[in-house]
């Protein structure tokens, strides 16, 4: 059975319930944007991959119990987001740290202006409460739709755009006073 990247997700879901085969396009579909997530959160090459599988496992042990609410990518990033929080339990002194790219451009000052930039707002990140990382991670790191974030945090859709909104506001605020 072969599905288009523009079907309803919901028919692909309920398909993959009774077809392992069906479940292997959910698999590719969600495994990049699941991986960057588990690397986002750990900073480490094989800690991500190894949480990732263990998420689709875990899926994958757990689907017939799905209920089809459509939210998908909500449900299995939140078996993912307890992967992590689990590994932080069994390895507590593992730094969460986030690496700065260098950027390609060949401008030195830009460069330096842009690394500059990229090193303020990471500080101003990890500055934050841990609900508000995990709110610009799902979103800018695992690229979830606002429904599927609020299904993920158990919030309204709403309540997460003004959230984030509001977060995005803020961070730029401190962005500006420290660029002065």
């Amino acid at each position: 059975m072969k599905f288009t990247s523009a079907q309803d997700e919901l028919a692909l879901v309920r398909a993959a319930q009774t077809d392992t085969e069906v479940f292997a396009v959910l698999y590719d579909r969600y495994v990049q944007r699941l991986y960057h997530y588990c690397y986002h959160r750990t900073n480490n090459v094989h800690d991500a991959e190894d949480l990732t599988a263990q998420t689709f496992l875990a899926a994958l042990e757990a689907f017939p119990r799905y209920r089809r609410d459509g939210h998908f990518a909500a449900w299995l990033f939140t078996i993912a987001r307890n992967k992590v929080v689990d590994y932080y339990r069994r390895t507590p002194n593992v730094p969460l740290e986030e690496s700065i790219t260098p950027p390609s451009n060949s401008d030195l000052a830009g460069e330096t202006e842009t690394s500059q930039q990229k090193g303020i707002l990471l500080r101003a990140i990890r500055a934050l409460p841990e609900d508000e990382q995990e709110l610009i991670r799902l979103r800018y790191v695992a690229e979830l739709s606002f429904i599927e974030i609020a299904k993920a945090l158990h919030k309204s859709e709403g309540a997460t755009k003004k959230m984030l909104y509001r977060l995005l506001a803020r961070l730029k605020s401190q962005m500006e006073a420290e660029h002065e």
